[in-house]
């Protein structure tokens, strides 16, 4: 079916328009497997998305812009590596130091730089080289710096990602998967990895040598062929298991991002916002939280002891519990032994079912809305107080915002200590955070950047309403306007928008398949999907005034304040701005590269 729009002309296919998208991210696509040999060149190797597809085509067979009526496509091309004045170039210092000895001349063309920094990569590196287009996001070897600031002053141990291409004082306090695998955090004697994107090769190259044949449990989704292709990627590595969770309802994902990092000296729990693929900790915008090391409870400790004020303790056990998997059921046992009691953060997740009576209040967005009741505190003129959802996919919420999101979801949202009073939906306000088509153009990555952004056409056509809620991401605060966000993020803000009453990074799109809807009535409350994420309260960190205060700037030393990872307060779209949809494309523009989006 052809359309038109402000885009220009676009066709949708049947397959398309016949989706459902009320699971809101990116369900995986068998299609990869299913087309294997027959255009290995532009599809990744591991299950993803179309839309992710769709932008490793682009990034290997880029479309060059000429004008605007015409296209061609053009042999990969190497990522460009700086923008002067820009103030988002990869600077010298930035840049790997896997060349040292080789001389490589700042004049020289981008393509011979790449390809003497790929020619004299490490010799057990040398057949994991990545194409001429995409430059290793590792970082540089800072991880003592790491360490040095995990021991310090970051109370909310809540950090970001590392981005390649941005100046060097915005990763200063940011994290790669390199560094949390570090044997500077611990001595690796197991681990476990829950996710839902996975290129198990890539994975296990970002854990140190020594510790790349400890046993690895991997949990994720996946059924029938992308299963198959999966387990084919670990046959390699003998200590690679998995545990498939179990996803009965349909279009749910496990999309829970988790690491549980078991070693000689303790435990620690990673909560986080990435896919286990190269993509997402190179130029997006992620966050993790990173939990303490948690010391081994002495010899014969009940099992219930080391818990927390917060119960992350048991609350965990009882997320893993919800997998019904013998493998898990050990790592139980491992958290059982260990001492959890200097956690400040609420754990909030969602495990599929449909729930009723107390069981309602143990997941999804009515778990977010009991913590909030119970262990929030009410704040002056709190009917002002806005409410900030920002997101990476959106799912269907209904021909108008009554259907779900400024009903059920909105009121958890609002929930402020046990108060009788009852707000009403129209009384907070609330600001939706998500790119634009000018933020993905304008990003480190150009259109390809679109590709972990998988609202669709078809979603959108059905919900315009929605679209008056957006706002564009901007993160000068912390150097990341152009690295495009992949991290979730929700809180309710002030008016003034320095004050916070809450913060909760998650993996939680907005969608009711992430957060679950009412049925019967609301008697029950059915959730799809697998997400996991945690809360900040202020009174967790000795905080009796009912808000955190915001940072005003990332690298500032305001160590009481929050660290927010995008600036306040949010810009609203424009009447020329329309949201990022990953199945249309765009012409009429270059983005960074110079090219255009055809994702088909």
């Amino acid at each position: 079916m052809s359309q038109e729009s402000e885009h220009g002309k676009w066709t949708v296919s049947s397959s398309d328009e016949s989706v459902d998208e009320d699971a809101g991210c990116e369900e995986p696509s068998t299609s990869l497997l299913q087309g294997a040999g027959r255009d290995k060149v532009t599809e990744p190797s591991y299950s993803c998305s179309e839309a992710r597809k769709a932008a490793h085509k682009r990034k290997s067979s880029p479309l060059q812009f000429q004008d605007e009526n015409s296209l061609s496509e053009v042999p990969p091309a190497p990522k460009r590596l700086s923008q002067e004045g820009s103030g988002w170039c990869l600077s010298s210092s930035e840049e790997e130091d896997d060349c040292k000895g080789k001389d490589v001349k700042k004049s020289d063309a981008v393509a011979s730089s790449v390809r003497q920094k790929e020619d004299c990569a490490p010799q057990d590196l040398a057949k994991d080289e990545l194409p001429l287009n995409h430059k290793s996001a590792e970082p540089p070897n800072e991880v003592q710096d790491t360490w040095d600031l995990l021991d310090g002053g970051n109370p909310f141990r809540f950090f970001l990602t590392k981005v390649r291409g941005i100046k060097s004082k915005y990763n200063a306090g940011a994290l790669h998967i390199k560094d949390i695998l570090s044997q500077l955090f611990g001595t690796l004697v197991s681990s476990a990895q829950f996710n839902y994107c996975i290129d198990v090769e890539w994975l296990i190259r970002q854990y140190p040598k020594e510790f790349r044949d400890k046993p690895l449990l991997i949990v994720h989704g996946e059924k029938r062929e992308s299963k198959a292709d999966l387990y084919e990627q670990a046959k390699p590595y003998k200590n690679v298991s998995f545990c498939q969770a179990k996803l009965d309802i349909a279009f749910g994902t496990h999309h829970t991002k988790m690491m549980l990092l078991c070693y000689e000296e303790g435990l620690r729990v990673v909560i986080h916002t990435s896919n286990l693929i190269e993509d997402d900790w190179y130029q997006k915008t992620q966050g993790i939280w990173l939990s303490p090391l948690y010391p081994k409870l002495p010899p014969g400790t009940p099992g219930s002891a080391g818990e927390s004020c917060t119960n992350f303790k048991s609350d965990l056990i009882s997320y893993l519990m919800s997998y019904k998997s013998p493998a898990l059921n050990e790592w139980v046992e491992v958290i059982k032994q260990h001492d959890l009691s200097e956690t400040r953060v609420y754990l909030v997740g969602s495990t599929p079912g449909r729930y009723q009576n107390n069981e309602k209040e143990k997941w999804g967005h009515l778990r977010l809305r009991k913590l909030l009741k119970d262990h929030a505190v009410q704040v002056p003129d709190e009917n002002s107080w806005t409410v900030i959802g920002q997101f990476s996919s959106i799912g269907s919420m209904g021909p108008d915002q009554s259907k779900w999101l400024c009903s059920e979801f909105r009121q958890s949202l609002v929930t402020l200590g046990n108060s009788a009073k009852t707000l009403t939906n129209q009384e907070v306000p609330i600001n939706l955070i998500y790119p634009s088509v000018d933020n993905v153009r304008q990003s480190l990555e150009g259109y390809p950047a679109g590709g972990s952004l998988p609202y669709s056409i078809q979603t959108a056509q059905k919900q315009l309403w929605l679209h008056s809620f957006f706002h564009k991401w901007s993160a000068e605060t912390s150097g990341r306007s152009h690295a495009m966000p992949h991290i979730k993020t929700y809180m309710r803000v002030s008016p003034d928008f320095q004050r916070i009453a809450w913060f909760l990074v998650t993996s939680a799109n907005l969608s009711k398949a992430a957060w679950g809807a009412f049925e019967k009535n609301g008697a029950q409350l059915m959730i799809r999907s697998y997400e996991l994420g945690v809360l900040f309260l202020p009174s967790e960190f000795g905080l009796d005034t009912g808000y955190f205060q915001v940072k005003e700037n990332l690298l500032s030393d305001e160590p009481a304040s929050f660290p927010v990872p995008y600036d306040l307060p949010p810009e609203k779209y424009e009447s020329k701005d329309h949201p990022w949809i990953w199945n249309i494309p765009y012409t009429k523009a270059p983005d960074t590269h110079g090219n255009m989006w055809v994702p088909k």
